[in-house]
């Protein structure tokens, strides 16, 4: 119950937004998972990004979601190579393992569904199926967005012997 409690007081089942620098550092490092949102507010793109990414939150407790507005934090910017927005850069154990930049991996639409981004952020792995309240909002992508996001033409759409 105490690691729960420390875990909502650290930010974990919200999107907030930091702007510290090394409080960004801080949080990509030692948190298990998280996502960070590199956003400027005269990017309409990252407002959408923002909208998503609000819904997901509350669902993963288990991951922390943050915000980092670009101006906020150039040298972050500078050393993770960030040159395109949105960018949203996945940490697993502090270490960065993806990145999803722009629409494209999520269909290269502005109107893309919110479990297109969470089905990859599942793939990702920054997310946990687990901890969902059910696997239908991950799952609800169109097949077509599905099969685009995961490189593959098979019929099966969901499930895969060898992941």
């Amino acid at each position: 119950m105490e690691r729960l409690q420390n875990m909502k007081a650290s930010g974990h089942g919200r999107y907030e937004e930091l702007t510290d620098e090394k409080d960004v550092v801080r949080a990509s490092a030692h948190e298990p998972r998280c996502v960070v949102h590199f956003y400027h507010t005269k990017f309409r793109r990252c407002e959408i990004m923002d909208k998503h990414l609000a819904r997901i939150a509350p669902k993963y407790f288990g991951t922390r979601f943050i915000r980092v507005f670009v101006e906020n934090v150039p040298w972050l910017v500078e050393k993770l190579g960030v040159k395109v927005l949105p960018c949203v850069i996945c940490f697993i154990d502090g270490v960065s393992k993806a990145r999803i930049i722009g629409f494209e991996d999520l269909g290269n639409s502005d109107d893309f569904e919110t479990a297109t981004l969470e089905w990859k952020l599942l793939h990702i792995g920054v997310i946990e199926k687990a901890e969902a309240s059910g696997s239908q909002f991950v799952y609800g992508a169109r097949p077509a967005v599905r099969q685009q996001i995961r490189g593959r033409d098979d019929e099966d759409f969901d499930f895969d012997l060898d992941d």
